[in-house]
């Protein structure tokens, strides 16, 4: 976790300060300081967010929920010395003045007490996984693989943790995929999240589960809902930008051009323009669906195209193939070299032998006799 968190505080003010990323998986850790200095009845906090070097949605959520927390309790919570990249996402999200980042701190660094916060040992609740999960999973893997008595824990396990993880199935709900898919996903998810899940490792059940959850779902959307398969170089192209987009955008300041993209990773911009022709192409629309805008009952099938007016052809190419083959080899190397060939009469003339006024006269009658027998 590239996150670390610093406290000081005098008479009538607390300050946190944060260096390092803060997160969607580090925000539970500022939530729960916020809320210790809540509980002692701190009612005026300061967010230092001067050593931040990235901060994504996640975290200007949390820094207005916990504003409104504070306000409630008859407090205030504000953010101080916001600077280039953060102080650039904070204004263009809309939430710089609310939070009061333009207001001055005076709190001299020298007189800031900086105790550093152990969130190694804190322990936090991630998203809104079950608190006693991690306990219990605990107990789980204590018991031998081959009692019956674990087959029933790790059940109860997930029937606890179930609804969790269909509330994150739910962010991905109104994309074009069945909500019950993606439930049905999440659902495989926690299961795995469940059986991989080692105590072991000192972390939470619910820091564990949620990437685990959401990757399940990340694959279900690369693999299974699109109607038309991108190709895997495709697929990986697109990860990779949607991936570096929010970071490019709080760089530049502007949502990435295509030329952003492919600068930073190092594609060609043909290939980034590709990717996105492809992602807006991937759910073909039924041509059986009422056309917008039409009250009757026209479908797009009756406005999109046109009919080819090369049908109206296909009988008399077929019948001019039949009677070119019965006339003379001769008139049909002629015919050849004059309508596919386009070479001029005197080429012809040179080609098999004959003079131009020979050539244009076998022509004459060659041409004379398919529209006779056509027309019959």
């Amino acid at each position: 976790m590239e996150l670390t968190i610093a406290l000081s505080s005098r008479d009538d003010e607390d300050l946190v300060e944060l260096t390092g990323i803060l997160d969607y998986a580090s925000v539970p850790y500022l939530r729960h300081v916020v809320f210790e200095l809540l509980d002692d009845h701190r009612r005026q906090i300061v967010v230092g967010v001067s050593g931040l070097r990235l901060l994504d949605a996640a975290s200007i959520k949390l820094f207005l929920y916990l504003q409104s927390r504070a306000e409630q309790l008859g407090g205030d919570l504000r953010l101080a010395e916001a600077g280039g990249t953060v102080l650039a996402t904070l204004e263009v999200t809309g939430v710089a003045k609310q939070l009061g980042v333009y207001d001055e701190l005076a709190w001299p660094v020298h007189r800031r007490q900086r105790e550093p916060v152990d969130l190694g040992g804190m322990r936090v609740g991630h998203g809104e996984w079950p608190a006693n999960a991690t306990e219990l999973l605990m107990r789980l893997h204590e018991l031998d693989a081959t009692d019956p008595v674990r087959r029933r824990a790790r059940d109860d396990v997930i029937e606890l943790c179930l609804p969790a993880a269909h509330r994150l199935a739910r962010r991905y709900s109104g994309g074009g995929s069945p909500t019950a898919d993606l439930t049905q996903v999440a659902a495989l998810g926690l299961v795995k999240a469940v059986d991989g899940f080692n105590p072991a490792h000192g972390v939470e059940f619910g820091a564990y589960a949620t990437p685990t959850v959401l990757g399940e779902i990340k694959r279900y959307f690369r693999d299974r809902s699109n109607g038309i398969r991108m190709p895997r170089r495709l697929q990986e192209l697109r990860l990779s930008v949607n991936r570096v987009s929010d970071q490019l955008t709080q760089l530049c300041g502007h949502w990435p051009t295509v030329a952003d993209l492919a600068a930073h990773l190092g594609a060609d911009e043909e290939e980034i323009v590709e990717m996105i022709c492809a992602c807006n192409g991937h759910q073909p629309l039924s041509l059986d669906l009422p056309s917008a805008g039409i009250e009757d009952d026209t479908t797009l099938m009756d406005i999109v195209g046109a009919e080819d007016p090369a049908y109206d052809l296909v009988e008399h190419r077929e019948s001019l193939r039949v009677l070119v083959a019965q006339l003379p080899e001769r008139e049909q190397r002629i015919l050849s070299l004059r309508f596919y060939g386009n070479l001029p009469q005197g080429q012809i003339a040179a080609l098999v032998g004959l003079s131009q006024m020979h050539v244009s006269r076998l022509l004459r009658r060659s041409l004379s006799t398919l529209h006779r027998r056509l027309t019959e």
